[in-house]
């Protein structure tokens, strides 16, 4: 089964100039921004979130990170989502391309299979000339999805 990115980013939401100087201050932010499930806190995403970023950055290059926990973290495959955080100002995740990062793609899944499709799903679209044209240009919510759903 196609892992559906619109909707995980439709659950996920859009977040618009998120300030941090690190990593840790922007997934403080975000935690105690997006809409979770009733059985999971703010602090378990974000010390999920720091742990992974401690053992190695998230930071995939051309201006992109995919910030995710080591381990799911959700139980239930319905809440799975995606966040999308534009920054304020590019932020230094140590990328492979030296790059700053200017957006974040936050994973939350339930499975490693799941989150395997959508880490190639999203590698995929960010291949993409006009994809990244988006993300460059800090595209909201509904222009995002509308742009998956017709590539």
């Amino acid at each position: 089964m196609a892992v559906d990115i619109a909707s995980l980013i439709h659950k996920g939401g859009v977040f618009m100039d998120i300030s941090g100087d690190t990593p840790e201050m922007v997934y403080r932010q975000i935690c105690d921004s997006m809409q979770l499930p009733s059985d999971i806190t703010a602090n378990t995403i974000y010390n999920a979130l720091c742990a992974r970023e401690k053992v190695m950055s998230t930071a995939v290059g051309n201006g992109i990170a995919l910030p995710h926990s080591r381990m799911p973290i959700l139980t239930n495959e319905d809440e799975q989502r995606i966040c999308v955080v534009y920054l304020k100002e590019p932020m230094d995740m140590k990328a492979p391309d030296d790059c700053k990062v200017s957006v974040m793609f936050i994973l939350l899944t339930a499975n490693p299979e799941t989150h395997l499709q959508v880490l190639s799903t999203l590698v995929s679209l960010f291949q993409k000339k006009e994809f990244k044209k988006l993300l460059e240009n800090k595209a909201g919510e509904a222009e995002l999805l509308a742009a998956i759903r017709g590539l």
